[in-house]
């Protein structure tokens, strides 16, 4: 082979290496545009197996759906709870709503219906909405009913759970000598008064 075909084999050798070259790179970018100028396509399939009425959503944290109704619950308990008492000291008057004068359903009535939860206006009323428990079941923002007039037997006062501490109950409520106030259940009058509880929340 003569000088000039070995140098002719070596620029066609380069001339071929270069052209390959090219093609490779300006595949990969000509992939990679047009990878991005196409829209990712997500696919979802759902799982066969059913979900059936478990309160679980995770196997790994345990945590189920009551543990968040009992979270809210409470939270809301406290909303309420935290109404009545920013009443505090407030002077009583029958039918009254207000700052100016409260008396023992409206403190209920007022403190439930911040939360949007419209209960009847009138004590007795109240004791047929939710549902009876126990003492020893009562939590915070329970209601708790009582009779006051010696010859009555109809439900004339309730007070609102504030905080329940072993057997001993504290509540507020609206009376008539001292206007809004906490009692304690284990008070003489108020244990001895007491008709029911029942839960709302």
């Amino acid at each position: 082979m003569n000088l000039k075909s070995l140098i002719h084999f070596y620029m066609l050798r380069n001339f071929l290496y270069g052209s390959l070259l090219f093609l490779i790179v300006g595949c990969g970018a000509s992939k990679k545009r047009a990878m991005a100028e196409e829209p990712r396509k997500i696919t979802v399939e759902a799982s066969d197996e059913s979900t059936g009425d478990s309160d679980e959503i995770s196997p790994e944290d345990g945590i189920k759906k009551n543990d968040f109704e009992t979270a809210d619950t409470q939270v809301l308990a406290d909303s309420i709870v935290n109404t009545a008492l920013a009443f505090s000291g407030t002077r009583y008057k029958y039918g009254g709503v207000t700052k100016k004068g409260m008396d023992c359903s409206g403190l209920v009535y007022v403190a439930f219906g911040e939360q949007h939860i419209a209960l009847p206006r009138i004590s007795y009323q109240m004791a047929e909405q939710g549902k009876p428990i126990k003492l020893k079941k009562v939590a915070k923002g329970d209601l708790l009913f009582f009779r006051t007039a010696k010859r009555s037997k109809r439900i004339s006062h309730v007070g609102l759970v504030v905080s329940v501490d072993g057997d001993d109950i504290k509540f507020v409520h609206s009376t008539t000598s001292r206007g809004v106030i906490v009692s304690s259940l284990r008070e003489g009058y108020w244990n001895h008064a007491f008709v029911k509880a029942t839960r709302i929340l």
